[in-house]
């Protein structure tokens, strides 16, 4: 199978997630630290059987991609996303790699695309679980992956999803680093976001 009918990989339902952290091991936090999560959920159409080729899984990555990115970003406004992160809930009907072929470097295109561009690779997390899962994504500056004051996540817990027959892809982007953060590293402001590592 190498095509899907479109409606089939629509999206069924739109989660989203913000978390604005303000203060922090009491001390303020400035500025606040603020994630947004955006969670598509859509039937997985293979599951329940085992299929080689998983590229339509790819392709449809992009167009849903896009749209979640652009709504997580949108959550952000008016500041600006610097780390990000992404990851998939399969259903248990479905099997793990049905998640990794939607997180592909297609998806991860449409990621860095949201926020003007991004030179590092994007950390993510894959598993297959029941609904109501929880989920840790990680997340890295989106520049430099060696910028440690900016490794960190997002737990979200998904309402009622992924049932056994679907997928949940997620998109999380934050706007700075950890609060407090101080185990040295290199820092933001010295980024030459050149090679995706400094």
């Amino acid at each position: 199978m190498t095509e899907l009918d479109a409606d089939t990989m629509r999206i069924k339902r739109l989660l989203t997630f913000i978390d604005e952290i303000r203060s922090a091991d009491a001390r303020e936090t400035v500025p606040p630290l603020r994630k947004a999560a955006a969670v598509a959920i859509i039937d997985n159409p293979f599951a329940g059987r085992f299929v080689h080729d998983l590229s339509p899984l790819t392709q449809a990555s992009e167009a849903i991609g896009r749209e979640i990115c652009s709504i997580a970003v949108r959550l952000l406004a008016p500041d600006r996303a610097v780390s990000y992160g992404k990851a998939a809930v399969v259903g248990i009907n479905g099997e793990q790699e049905h998640g990794n072929a939607m997180l592909t470097t297609v998806f991860g295109n449409v990621m860095r695309e949201a926020v003007g561009g991004g030179k590092a690779w994007i950390s993510s997390m894959t598993k297959r679980a029941s609904p109501g899962a929880m989920i840790d994504i990680p997340l890295a500056h989106k520049d430099a992956l060696y910028v440690r004051s900016h490794y960190d996540g997002m737990t979200l817990t998904l309402p009622d999803a992924p049932q056994p027959n679907e997928i949940a892809i997620i998109a999380v982007y934050a706007t700075r680093g950890r609060p407090n953060h101080r185990v040295g590293g290199l820092s933001d402001a010295d980024i030459k976001g050149q090679d995706g590592l400094t």
